[in-house]
């Protein structure tokens, strides 16, 4: 009997052990961010003629709440064992000064040359968040070499902000959802008439 009784009390204590956390990717604060990123990458007058898609809503928790962070119902509570869930909404920030730095440099070379090439439709928007050239024949030749080495240095950067803004916010994993968003976003910021990659071919806004 006295070992009958053990039992459920052995199980009990191995099941307050067992302890989940689930964070979800907050998807509509990546898209806030990242059009707050592209805008003054491309400039005001690049402003989107139609916004990016609605966000989906986020899983609501226990008490009818919205978020980016989903608590489920645990019946173990009824036992008196608790289940751990993260303490607040996840945010992006892109306030620091990597992230703004890099924003820095991309936002000055699209100016200074990445921009009339978009307007002549040499260059467009690829469906991973970077940039390609598209039409070689429309940069006059004595500019291809600066040109492709201006595409290539804001790809770089363009990948280095996808990654350290994931860093930056504790979640290294969430660097592919990043630029999933980013990606994205670039087309929907885009001036009319710029070409973005859209099912594996060109297409003109």
């Amino acid at each position: 009997m006295r070992r009958w009784m053990g039992m459920p009390i052995a199980a009990a204590l191995a099941l307050t052990a067992c302890v989940t956390i689930n964070v979800y990717f907050p998807a509509a604060e990546a898209r806030e961010a990242a059009k707050e990123f592209v805008d003054k990458v491309i400039g005001e007058d690049a402003q989107p003629s139609t916004p990016a898609p609605a966000p989906a809503p986020a899983p609501a928790d226990q008490d009818g709440g919205g978020g980016g962070m989903a608590l489920r119902f645990d019946p173990l509570v009824l036992l008196g064992i608790g289940t751990a869930h993260a303490q607040g909404t996840p945010d992006i920030t892109i306030k620091t000064p990597a992230v703004q730095a890099i924003q820095s440099r991309m936002a000055s070379r699209f100016d200074a040359t990445l921009r009339q090439h978009f307007d002549s439709g040499a260059l467009g928007f690829t469906g991973d968040g970077e940039i390609a050239v598209r039409d070689a024949s429309k940069i006059a030749l004595p500019d291809r070499v600066k040109v492709n080495q201006a595409v290539a240095d804001q790809n770089r950067d363009a990948r280095a902000v996808y990654r350290e803004i994931a860093v930056a916010n504790k979640h290294p994993e969430w660097e592919s959802q990043i630029r999933d968003v980013f990606a994205k976003q670039w087309v929907a910021s885009a001036k009319a008439g710029w070409w973005y990659q859209s099912g594996g071919s060109w297409k003109q806004k």
